[in-house]
């Protein structure tokens, strides 16, 4: 896959060297490239904001510099995201569905965001990271790349292992533990080192509903069940009565 990032900040992204996304990038797995929207600016002193129509506070990204920009690097093939606060919430499913794409081009806004001519003729998404406001998209656009480079095949290794982990299949991950078996006077649950791969696998699915029911009911609302599922979540329920 092929990332392009617009924005003013080239320098933020250093972070993406390292690690996981860090050793794809040196594998060829992926390639990110970092495209300095200012390098695109007519104006002798280089700006590519200006003051917004019928007034108000901040400054807005002028269309030109960021035109110019898109335009050096968009494809047939490319799909482009503004991150901004004002777009579809990011979840695990829009990274899934980014994943398989062959180009991807993030608009990083700033200030008080773009003019809206970009948004409504050459942006194809519009995506947030959450009902917060950051200073620009730099920061989430860091968030999509990594969540979307580790769905790439490869670049977690032969076993895959997203395919356990929270929100891919609509549920939290279950616990973790590793060693020592006691630790401060609290023991990894016997089922665990049992050995028995079946009674594990049963844990573990278990956990992971519970998990979701305690912490994020609002997925469970989303989420088709299968018989077994509903079989555990009425155990998890009785359970937790039993508890109070």
């Amino acid at each position: 896959m092929k990332i392009d990032v617009l924005t003013l900040f080239p320098e933020m992204f250093n972070s993406l060297n390292y690690s996981i996304i860090g050793r794809a990038i040196d594998s060829s797995l992926i390639s990110i490239n970092y495209i300095n929207i200012r390098d695109f600016s007519q104006d002798k002193h280089n700006r590519v904001d200006d003051y917004p129509y019928g007034g108000g506070p901040g400054m807005v990204m002028k269309p030109g510099p960021i035109y110019r920009a898109l335009e050096s690097v968009k494809t047939k093939d490319s799909r482009v995201v503004y991150l901004t606060p004002k777009g579809k919430v990011f979840n695990q499913s829009i990274a899934n569905e980014l994943s398989s794409e062959q180009h991807l081009v993030l608009l990083c806004g700033h200030y008080e965001g773009i003019d809206n001519r970009i948004i409504e003729h050459y942006i194809d998404d519009e995506i947030s990271i959450g009902d917060y406001v950051l200073t620009g998209g730099e920061i989430a656009s860091m968030v999509v790349i990594d969540s979307v480079a580790r769905l790439i095949p490869g670049v977690l290794g032969k076993d895959e292992s997203y395919i356990d982990e929270s929100h891919y299949n609509g549920l939290l991950e279950y616990p973790q533990y590793t060693r020592p078996r006691i630790f401060n006077g609290s023991e990894v649950p016997d089922v665990l080192i049992s050995g028995n791969h079946k009674k594990i696998d049963e844990w573990r699915k278990k956990q992971s509903l519970k998990v979701t029911y305690l912490n994020r009911i609002d997925l469970l609302n989303m989420k088709s069940f299968s018989e077994e599922e509903k079989k555990l979540l009425n155990e998890i329920k009785n359970e937790l009565e039993v508890e109070k």
